[in-house]
């Protein structure tokens, strides 16, 4: 058949008596509604508008056939029309494709492929499962799989050979939606910003989370269109990029354990087991409008743009929601197992280096296309400006699950014409042992640098022997990307995230309190380097809230002068908790949400970290390009940088030193600072106890005054641009303890 032709044709009864089924007992046979469809052509993957009709394109190699089925409403269990795509007429290569007149937007559609069922040789196959298209731009929020549906093998034989299950599950499954875009295919509404890397303050947060409390005052709780009622907040603080956890459809339902306490169900909150990678989340969109999440995730990205911030995606595609061998049958198991899995020597399982049961094979040249085409996707028709991906290590492994020394998906991330000036960040391990922070291969990526995270901790607890190593983290890192042409701005520096203690969390907790999260407090890092402040959790102790208040203005202000790019965990600027829970995945509850009263409760640190954000943009020397390469050694040299101790230019790097203290000369000609022959001092006391600094001369003319000293309750803890603060003792300043210092240099005669 290669001109139109209608279904209804002298074959149709044929086609009828081979192609009927049983659903629930219900005999189905295909539709006798007329359709004119041909088989066009597979020059693009999933479902598109092409002249009056939708060309439908799908991959899978070892198919023996496809059925392509309609549906009316989501859960339908009867297709309205179903279409057998045959090798003979339907496949180019390993492409099934068929053209079909006067499909609309908003369509349901699913596929079932006949083919080898053995799992033992990884063969899945099994025609009596709706499959999700993997290049769907949107699907239905109807996961059901756990009413015993969606599981390719009979649930009754789990422990023995999987034999087949025999039972459509359609009415369980979740429906693929045909998306025309009507203006934002070939004339994008919004292109990304690319602001400068040096230039980027990060905010790192749960779309949900952030606006879904009554605390927010939003309209559309919980939303995409919820996020755009707070983007004067987060303009007024400063930040300049967002990063979502995953957006990308999943399943909260999946999670099968219960809140030991309360008996009610957990949830998979995070997201963090994609269903399919091309499709904004139904439930985070305020409309209810079949499809209509695809719109708003754009409406709100262009938002966004507009008030200048940029959107990067936290994405998955390190495995899927299918899990393990006993998992569900949603999409890429059903339709070529082999393809996208990287599965043990025994076919049957899989390896598992992401911890989540199933680790995608990422680098077989297919499935590298698909990757590729879905961040293409995003970037060119949705607009958004970077990606973060999780467990990035897993992309670098070849279809053995061994990592190789230059991965060609890694490689092509970083080449590619599309993605080259969009952010790409590597969360740089995996669960399978590889930790490459600092060693990332494939260019241009940079990393959430989790020896940033660690070292900051316990300098600022007041370990021994971290004076050096916290230099070099306040430096950018220079011991990870020094030596191979890299440099700071391939360090994204944090001290939080979303994985982990929040930051008041991190001042009130010596360990991890996850009970609620039902596997015994097994769950979440042991390591933490956590310091309670004296009481662990809450308390009406002023003594210890005072010195929790001064701890996060600390961290936050480590953060903002480090050389690299800062990420901030959304909510710590108000010092939101979690109660001392770690691992908060599964609680989609207030333990999660962000209480917005703690902004007017905490706001004397929401104004200091609004303030330090400002401070760092102000001075270009705490966002430079390039890894510091003078540093003075006395007086009389014209360093950038210079190190200090107790006395000026004498810095002590001993075990029990807890103090680290450094200026900064900026000497670069379109520096504003250095024109002004500005210097800044920043001094670090994690001691306990008071530290007498002898500060490093200036010029006659000028004098040392006070911009920073988290030691002093607001508004003196911070000081806004051009009113910094004289000093009661030229030359001299007293460090409090667990307490840092900014001052900066000025002319007198400005005064």
């Amino acid at each position: 058949m290669t001109s139109k032709s209608r279904i209804r044709n002298k074959n149709s009864e044929k086609m009828k008596r081979e192609d009927s089924f049983s659903i629930r007992g219900k005999t189905v046979s295909f539709t006798k509604q007329d359709f004119i469809t041909c088989p066009g052509k597979p020059d693009r993957m999933g479902s598109f508008a092409r002249g009056d009709g939708v060309q439908f394109t799908l991959y899978s190699r070892h198919a023996k056939k496809v059925y392509l089925h309609f549906f009316k409403h989501k859960e339908d269990g009867i297709p309205i029309v179903s279409f057998p795509l045959s090798a003979e007429h339907h496949r180019t290569g390993d492409m099934w494709h068929i053209w079909i007149e006067g499909v609309k937007h908003g369509q349901l559609y699913g596929y079932s492929v006949e083919g080898e069922y053995n799992p033992k040789q990884g063969m899945r196959f099994n025609k009596n499962m709706l499959l999700i298209d993997p290049y769907a731009r949107a699907i239905t929020d109807h996961f059901r799989w756990q009413e015993g549906g969606a599981f390719s093998y009979d649930i009754h034989s789990l422990h023995g050979d999987l034999h087949p299950n025999l039972s459509k599950d359609f009415p369980l499954a979740s429906k693929s939606i045909v998306i025309i875009d009507q203006d934002g295919e070939s004339c994008p509404l919004t292109r990304p910003l690319n602001h400068a890397p040096q230039d980027c303050i990060i905010y790192e947060t749960h779309l949900k989370g952030f606006t879904v409390d009554p605390s927010s005052k939003v309209k559309a709780k919980g939303t995409f269109k919820g996020m755009v009622e707070k983007i004067p907040y987060l303009k007024s603080l400063g930040v300049t990029s967002v990063e979502l956890l995953p957006v990308q459809e999943f399943n909260e339902r999946e999670n099968t354990r219960i809140n030991p306490f309360t008996k009610e169900p957990l949830q998979n909150y995070w997201g963090y087991s994609t269903i399919n990678f091309f499709s904004p989340k139904e439930s985070y969109a305020f409309t209810d409008v079949e499809g209509g999440q695809v719109r708003e995730f754009r409406d709100m990205v262009e938002s966004f743009h507009a008030a200048g911030i940029e959107i990067i995606l936290d994405v998955v595609f390190n495995h899927t929601a299918e899990g393990n061998e006993y998992g569900p049958t949603l999409s890429f198991r059903g339709l070529d197992n082999t393809i996208y899995y990287i599965l043990d020597d025994d076919k049957r399982y899989y390896r598992n280096y992401s911890g989540c049961g199933n680790t995608f094979n990422c680098n077989h040249p297919m499935v590298r296309e698909f990757i590729l085409d879905c961040l293409r996707y995003w970037v060119i028709n949705m607009g958004v400006d970077g990606f973060r991906f999780d467990l990035a290590s897993i992309l670098g492994r070849d279809q053995m699950g061994n990592i190789m020394a230059s991965p060609p998906l890694l490689e092509r991330i970083s080449q590619d014409g599309v993605l080259s000036s969009t952010k790409i960040i590597a969360e740089a391990w995996d669960a399978g042992g590889a930790y490459q922070v600092g060693s990332f291969p494939g260019g241009r990526w940079a990393e959430w640098n989790g020896m940033y995270r660690d070292d900051v901790r316990k300098f600022w607890r007041g370990d021994e022997n971290m004076a050096g190593k916290f230099a070099t983290r306040l430096t950018g890192s220079s011991d990870l990307y020094g030596d191979d042409g890299r440099t700071p701005l391939h360090s994204v520096n944090f001290v939080t995230c979303h994985d982990g203690f929040t930051l008041y969390d991190l001042v009130s907790y010596n360990h991890k309190h996850n009970e609620v999260n039902g596997e015994e407090n097994r769950d979440g890092e042991n390591h933490n380097y956590s310091f309670n402040c004296g009481v662990e959790g809450e308390t009406d102790d002023e003594a210890v809230l005072a010195l929790r208040r001064k701890m996060v203005k600390n961290f936050f202000g480590t953060l903002l002068v480090s050389q690299g790019i800062p990420m901030i965990l959304g909510g710590d600027e108000f010092m939101r908790t979690q109660g001392g829970n770690n691992n908060a995945y599964c609680q989609d509850n207030p333990i999660s949400w962000y209480n917005w009263e703690l902004l007017e409760k905490n706001k004397t640190i929401a104004r200091f970290v609004r303030k330090m954000i400002a401070f760092r943009k102000e001075h270009l020397i705490l966002r430079r390009e390039h890894f510091f390469h003078k540093q003075r050694a006395h007086a009389h040299h014209d360093p950038e940088i210079s190190w200090h101790g107790v006395k000026p230019f004498s810095p002590c790097w001993e075990p029990h030193i807890k103090l680290v203290a450094f200026s900064l000369h900026p000497s670069w000609s379109d520096d504003p600072d250095s024109e002004k022959g500005i210097s800044i001092y920043i001094a670090f006391n994690a001691w306990n106890g008071m530290i007498n600094l002898s500060l490093p001369p200036l010029e006659k003319s000028k004098e040392w005054f006070r911009v920073v000293d988290t030691s002093h309750k607001s508004p003196e803890d911070i000081r806004s641009l051009g009113d910094e603060a004289p000093l009661d003792e030229k030359g001299r300043y007293s460090l409090h303890p667990q307490s840092m210092i900014i001052l900066i240099s000025k002319k007198v005669r400005e005064l």
